[in-house]
Parts: structure tokens; C-alpha cells; sequence
């Protein structure tokens, strides 16, 4: 019994150690970029032997797409706001899922405005005016709000010698980076012909990353 409990005790050690291991190199100093005090992830690209237009059919497509999958929110927020031939401007509220498991789902409404532009074959996104809505009860009141600024920046996430990320803040801002990411993957994917067969890590012949 005392060689089971001891056993026992040394694998919660061991995941214990691992969990602290946990390699947020990704995460620290200057994954979350700023622009005049304003959290902005940014993504330029083009897209050789594409037109112009071509181009902004596809972009305008993925957008679209954001905002018809959001979620509801407070007001009427996720909404196209301009479509012209400038670009696109759009909000969007979708999930951010910590975690998911019986009897334990943590999870916050996640709010974005994204911007794309399109100027010959190269497109410029801009993703900023983050905010989440975390805590509601089941009826979707009761929450708080949280602004991007005050919540996953390098001064608000991470602790004074940027080594390390707060535990509450910090799982915002590792989902975040990584759902930007995602965004941004998911946009010059969009190029690829749908006819051809996605590897696990898509290779990408029509986008060039600037």
C-alpha cells in the first residue's frame, strides 16, 4: 500500500514538473504587438497571378464567413461595416475555449475588428479592438469585460523580467496569439485550389508572405 501511494505521489510530482516546464517561449515579449498603445496583429501577403479583383472576391468571401459563424453579443457588434473598393471592415465574436471537459467549460466571448485591404494582388489585414467577455453565468450576464490593453499586453501578462506569464491573463494571451495566427493562416489558405489535396501542413503555391 505504502509502495502505491508512493508511486501514486511521484507521478502527480512528475506532471507537476512537466506542467511547469511548459515551454511559453512563444508567448513572451513581443507576441503581442502594439501600435500607438493599440493591441494589432498584422499580415501582409500577396497573390501572383491573381487579378486584383480576384483577390478581393476571395478576402471579402473569408470575411463574410467570420462574421456569419460569430456568436451573439451585447448590441449588434459582429457586422460588416465597409465594403467598397478599398477593402473590407468587419467585426467579429466567436468562442475562445480554455477549457472543455464534464462539468468544467471555460470559455470567453471574443470580440475583434479586422480590416483588410487590397491593393493590386497584395492584401494587408489588421486585427485589433480586441475584447473578451469572460465569466458570464448561464444566462450570459454577469461577466466582465476585458480590454486586449489591459489584459495580454507584455506589461499587463507577464511578470516584471518577461519570463513569465501570469496564470489568468496568460491563457488569454497564448489563445489569442494562436487564434491570430490561425486567422491569419486560414486567409492565404483560402488562395489554395480547393481540388487539391491539403497536407497536414499546407504548402502554399499562390501566396507570397511579405
Amino acid at each position: 500500500m505504502k509502495k502505491l501511494l508512493f508511486c501514486v505521489m511521484l507521478c502527480v510530482a512528475i506532471g507537476a514538473t512537466a506542467k511547469e516546464k511548459k515551454d511559453d517561449s512563444k508567448y513572451l515579449k513581443g507576441a503581442v504587438p502594439e501600435v500607438n498603445g493599440i493591441i494589432t496583429f498584422k499580415k501582409s501577403f500577396s497573390v501572383p497571378g491573381k487579378s486584383s479583383q480576384e483577390v478581393k472576391n476571395v478576402m471579402k468571401t473569408f470575411v463574410n464567413d467570420l462574421v456569419e459563424k460569430s456568436i451573439p453579443a451585447p448590441g449588434n457588434f459582429a457586422r460588416i461595416m465597409e465594403d467598397n473598393d478599398e477593402g473590407i471592415v468587419a467585426r467579429v465574436c466567436e468562442w475562445m475555449v480554455f477549457t472543455k471537459k464534464f462539468m468544467n467549460l471555460d470559455r470567453t466571448r471574443f470580440r475583434y475588428q479586422i480590416d483588410v485591404s487590397v491593393k493590386d494582388t497584395r492584401v494587408e489585414m489588421a486585427i485589433h479592438q480586441l475584447t473578451y467577455y469572460y465569466g458570464e453565468n448561464v444566462e450570459g450576464e454577469g461577466g466582465q469585460i476585458f480590454k486586449a490593453e489591459e489584459w495580454i499586453s507584455d506589461k499587463e501578462a507577464m511578470n516584471k523580467a518577461q519570463t513569465k506569464l501570469y496564470p489568468k491573463s496568460g491563457k488569454f494571451r497564448r489563445k489569442t496569439v494562436d487564434r491570430m495566427e490561425e486567422i491569419f493562416d486560414d486567409a492565404m489558405d483560402a488562395f489554395e485550389q480547393e481540388e487539391e489535396i491539403v497536407p497536414v501542413k499546407p504548402v502554399r503555391k499562390s501566396v507570397v508572405e511579405n
